[in-house]
C-alpha cells in the first residue's frame, strides 16, 4: 500500500520558477526512501508539499490514501499529527530545555497532560538523550540538537517521517549515527522519506534512491545491501 503518492505534480512559484514539473512517484507503507539531487532539484519542495507547508500548482499529492487537496487550514493539524518533520536546522526554542522542546507538539495537540512526561521521555530515550532533558539547546552539540529535533518529530508516534537534509550540518560520524536512527524507525514499520545530498553515505544503505534533476525524476535505483 502506498503511503505517499505524487501524481503529475508541478509546483510553480509567483516568480515563474518551476520547482517541480509533472513529477510522479510513490513510497510504500513502511519503506525508507532517499531523495537526492543537486541544490534546487526539488527535494525540499517535495517535503513541503507533503507537510502542506506549500500546495501544488498542478497534480495530486496523496498521503495515507487521502488526497491532500481535501485538507484546509482547520483540518491540517490532524494531518500533521500523522507525520514527523525534521529539517537541516533543528529549529529548537533556545529558552526552553530539551524536555520542553520535545513536548511542544503534544501541548499543541492537546495531549493528555499527565501522559506527556512518559511520552517525552520515551522519545528522548529512543535518541539517547534521556539524561539531558533539563539542558538548554545551547549546551548541546550539533548532533545532540538534531537528535532533540528527531525526538520532537517522533513524540506523536507518527506513521511517517519526512526529513530534509537532516545530516547537512553534521560531520560524517554524526551523520552516520542519525541515519542509523532512521533505519531503526524503518525496522519498526515507520515510513521515511529522507532528502539528502550525501551520496557517499546513502549509497552504503540498502534502500531505494529517487534522484531528481530540475524538478523531474532522473532515476530510481534499488540499493544492494551493504553494512555500514
Amino acid at each position: 500500500m502506498e503511503m505517499i503518492q505524487f501524481i503529475n505534480v508541478s509546483k510553480r512559484y509567483d516568480s515563474g520558477y518551476e520547482a517541480l514539473s509533472q513529477l510522479s512517484f510513490s513510497v510504500q507503507k513502511g519503506e525508507l526512501v532517499f531523495l537526492t539531487g543537486h541544490s534546487g532539484a526539488g527535494k525540499t519542495t517535495i517535503i513541503k508539499l507533503i507537510a502542506m507547508l506549500e500546495r501544488p500548482t498542478q497534480g495530486q499529492v496523496i498521503f495515507n490514501q487521502t488526497n491532500l487537496n481535501q485538507y484546509n487550514d482547520r483540518t491540517i493539524l490532524k494531518l500533521r499529527q500523522q507525520m514527523g518533520i525534521i529539517f537541516q536546522n533543528p529549529h529548537l526554542l533556545s529558552d526552553r530545555n530539551v524536555f520542553e522542546n520535545v513536548a511542544l507538539p503534544l501541548y499543541i495537540t492537546g495531549f493528555n497532560y499527565k501522559e506527556i512526561p512518559k511520552r517525552v521521555r520515551a522519545a528522548l530515550d529512543k535518541v539517547g538523550l534521556l539524561r539531558k532533558e533539563k539542558m538548554l539547546p545551547a549546551a548541546l552539540s550539533a548532533g545532540e540538537q538534531q537528535r532533540v529535533s528527531i525526538a520532537r518529530a517522533i513524540v506523536n508516534r507518527p506513521i511517517a517521517l519526512l526529513a530534509d537534509e537532516p545530516t547537512g550540518n553534521l560531520d560524517p560520524d554524526l551523520a552516520k549515527d542519525i541515519m542509523s536512527l532512521f533505519q531503526q524507525f524503518h525496522q519498526v514499520g515507520v515510513t521515511l522519506l529522507v532528502a539528502s545530498h550525501d551520496l557517499a553515505l546513502i549509497a552504503k544503505l540498502p534502500h531505494r534512491i529517487i534522484s531528481l534533476q530540475r524538478g523531474r525524476l532522473k532515476r530510481e535505483q534499488e540499493q544492494e545491501a551493504f553494512t555500514v
